[in-house]
């Protein structure tokens, strides 16, 4: 996974993201957007439209964004 959405995500929800994304692989998961590492393309394009800085890529994360990176997997392996 390129991007991973983040806590500041969490309950905001703005939708910036969802617009921008070429290959539509960024969706809601009912308390945050989850990006679908199957489909994204890594262009970035999230990353620069977020208002609250929630979008990272995996190898940057901070300490404690872990949860995020496994409820995004966790999510769409569910779906599968």
């Amino acid at each position: 996974m390129a991007f991973v959405i983040t806590s500041p995500c969490q309950n905001e929800k703005a939708a910036e993201c969802v617009d921008v994304c070429p290959v539509d692989c960024i969706e809601d998961g009912g308390d945050q957007f989850y990006i679908d590492p199957e489909v994204c393309i890594n262009c970035g394009a999230c990353v620069s439209v977020c208002p609250v800085s929630a979008i990272v890529e995996d190898l940057e994360m901070m300490p404690g964004d872990e949860v995020y990176l496994e409820k995004a997997e966790a999510y769409f392996n569910n779906k599968s």
